[in-house]
């Protein structure tokens, strides 16, 4: 079932006994806090772990030369980000990984004239899977229960829940291929 922002925060609430909302702009202080935390928590979760459901690959376009603040002399380029990027997961070029960049507002340095990055991409949340759903939610509720009920220690316990539910999230998305096997490895081959 694919949920809305709205619809997240919604059963986040529910987590921890308050009031569902059914808008962002509800004049409620359910509504206002969860329209001041949930983007941060949702990029916060997607930016911890190199989720596969959020893995994207682009070729970077390079910034024109009066965007650039780069010294001629670095014989380095500055690429732009794409618009979706939340974590630098590896940057490539034609003759293998970049080993050396910096990564700059909206812009990535390095040194060539081409470069692919693989990064986590910020999604709608139609497109979560459900076991992030719940992971979200469960973080979301910890991060909704203090300001909203007061209480430490309920929030307390609710942060441990959504470690619980982060610690499922991660096991159900790197299932989601196959596993590296190891081809050529001289101890295994010496064993004959």
């Amino acid at each position: 079932m694919a949920l809305s922002d709205v619809a997240l925060c919604a059963r986040a609430l529910v987590m921890i006994g308050a009031a569902p909302i059914s808008s962002f702009e509800e004049d409620v202080a359910e509504a206002e806090i969860a329209r001041m935390l949930y983007p941060t928590v949702r990029d916060g979760m997607l930016a911890g772990y190199p989720w596969r459901f959020a893995g994207r690959g682009a070729w970077l376009s390079r910034l024109a030369d009066e965007d650039a603040s780069v010294s001629p002399k670095d014989c380095s380029t500055l690429f732009a980000l794409p618009r979706d990027f939340i974590r630098l997961l590896s940057l490539e070029h034609e003759g293998g990984k970049i080993a050396q960049f910096e990564l700059r507002d909206q812009a990535v340095q390095v040194a060539g004239d081409s470069a692919y990055l693989s990064y986590v991409a910020r999604l709608p949340e139609g497109s979560f899977p459900a076991w992030f759903d719940l992971a979200l939610m469960a973080r979301l509720a910890a991060e909704f229960c203090l300001p909203l009920t007061e209480s430490s220690t309920r929030a307390e316990y609710l942060f441990k829940r959504a470690e619980d539910q982060l610690r499922e999230a991660r096991l159900a998305d790197a299932q989601q291929s196959t596993p590296h096997a190891i081809e050529d490895f001289s101890l295994i081959s010496a064993r004959g």
